[in-house]
């Protein structure tokens, strides 16, 4: 039986190798983006798809879609974050003295905030007899592992939304049954989000979005179904809440 895919964010680095990755399985795949799509290369089972807002509206909209034709997603990848932005006004925070409230409120809306919202209206269309919902996270977001400090506004939020994650997996498991959840830490990625922070990266430790989208396949499907939630990093190790 096909299974089916949605990917959020789509149009990045790390959604558009995931749409690859599981249409290369076989997968039926819906590919979500506000930015729209360019220069990708994908088979007849991926369906693009562009939200005009990443907002309640749009994605309630959209799910609603979905479920008018039926649709039981098996797997679900919420790719979207943002660690640096000149127009939202973001940039990890050295120092106290470097938080502001509107940087602070647009890191939790990006970060938490929108794939809180993707848990809350996914939870209709989930295909009871196999289910997983995948949020990427960061290391940052361990608040038992934090030995450095600063980038409060990132770190934080990517804690707020493992704590969202694994809150709804509870429920998930209670609603959908046979329902896994993750938070996944895929390192530090070529990708525009990670641009401005790369010259202080090992050159093995900077990772392709397609080793990045292979390694998140192989490392979810192997974990242990009966339990609700996991938080683990990209090479399929633990790592703490």
């Amino acid at each position: 039986m096909t299974s089916k895919t949605l990917i959020i964010g789509a149009s990045g680095g790390i959604g558009n190798a995931l749409v690859s990755r599981f249409a290369d399985n076989g997968d039926e795949v819906i590919a979500v983006s506000r930015s729209g799509f360019k220069d990708s290369n994908w088979p007849d089972t991926v369906t693009a798809k562009a939200i005009a807002e990443h907002d309640e509206a749009s994605i309630s909209a959209f799910v609603e879609e979905l479920k008018s034709q039926d649709v039981k997603l098996n797997n679900v990848v919420v790719t979207t974050g943002v660690l640096k932005d000149d127009d939202l006004g973001v940039n990890p925070e050295k120092r106290l003295e470097d938080m502001s409230e509107s940087a602070l409120a647009s890191y939790f809306a990006v970060n938490s905030i929108i794939p809180a919202l993707w848990l809350k209206h996914l939870v209709n269309i989930m295909d009871k007899s196999h289910a997983t919902v995948v949020c990427l996270s960061a290391r940052v977001g361990s608040i038992s592992d934090n030995g450095f400090g600063g980038w409060y506004g990132y770190r934080a939020s990517k804690a707020a939304l493992n704590m969202l994650v694994k809150t709804a997996s509870i429920e998930y498991k209670r609603r959908v049954k046979n329902a896994m959840l993750v938070c996944y830490h895929p390192g530090t990625v070529d990708t525009e989000l990670s641009k401005p922070f790369q010259k202080n990266v090992a050159e093995k430790k900077l990772f392709t979005p397609a080793f990045t989208a292979d390694q998140l396949f192989t490392h979810v499907s192997k974990l242990d179904r009966d339990q609700p939630c996991h938080f683990i990093d990209w090479d399929g190790e633990v790592v703490t809440w």
